[in-house]
């Protein structure tokens, strides 16, 4: 089955839209082949600002209708504790949300980018959409990361080569409490490298410590900016560190 087939299968859907590379070439191909396509983009806590202005120029680029959610999952406690399942009640939370506002807009089926790439296995959150009945048609033609960004160039989206970007939480060990403090203060740091031109990199936050990780090409340029990168994160956290372990050599 390829996408085209899917969508003729499914003429009426709802689109899980969140700017990144999946959702974003998702979004692009049901407003080519389905009949009616809606996207919803849940706003909360989790996702930093420039995800929302990401999803806004897609959107704006596919001409098809588009709708931003709010979603507190901060107020779910099972969420904020942390545990090794977190995403599993971040998903339903925020899955609940779109479902909600696509059967008021009159959309049955809702359709998310999960790929072929991506480990069901290691994945809690995919165990909360198959209980809710969220389709995934990427994964189920059998597109694989590689594939999409293929794709997504060849259809002048500009996310064909954004790095992926996990959500805010991930940036905080399981079992820490997450708050809204210590989201912002990621969000803020993070911000701040991606002014300097890092990419693809994290900042995880192991309690008032803030280690940075990079991947190896980058190790350079964190040096040449060692003392501002102090500088700016020594305050919101009591130390900063280095990650010798990068990213792309794990």
């Amino acid at each position: 089955m390829n996408l085209q087939q899917f969508f003729a299968a499914h003429p009426k859907i709802a689109v899980a839209f969140s700017g990144g590379v999946d959702s974003s070439f998702l979004f692009y191909s049901a407003a080519k082949y389905a009949r009616e396509v809606h996207a919803y983009f849940v706003k909360a806590a989790f996702q930093p600002e420039f995800e929302l202005e990401d999803a806004k120029r897609i959107a704006a680029y596919v001409g098809a209708s588009f709708t931003v959610l709010h979603a507190d999952v901060l107020a779910d406690e099972r969420v904020t504790a942390n545990p090794a399942n977190r995403c599993y009640y971040c998903k339903q939370n925020v899955f609940s949300t779109i479902l909600t506002a696509a059967k008021a807009d009159g959309f049955t089926e809702i359709c998310d980018g999960t790929n072929a790439s991506d480990d069901a296995s290691d994945r809690p959150g995919m165990k909360a959409l198959q209980e809710m009945k969220v389709l995934s048609p990427l994964r189920l033609c059998g597109l694989t990361k590689a594939m999409i960004r293929e794709q997504s160039k060849a259809a002048g989206l500009f996310t064909w080569n954004k790095p992926s970007y996990a959500c805010l939480a991930t940036r905080i060990p399981t079992g820490q409490k997450i708050t809204a403090e210590n989201l912002a203060r990621t969000e803020k740091a993070e911000g701040y490298l991606f002014s300097l031109g890092f990419s693809d990199f994290r900042i995880r936050a192991v309690g008032d410590v803030a280690k940075i990780q990079l991947p190896s090409s980058q190790l350079a340029l964190l040096l040449e900016h060692r003392k501002e990168i102090l500088k700016q994160l020594q305050g919101p956290y009591s130390v900063v560190t280095l990650d010798l372990e990068a990213r792309d050599e794990k």
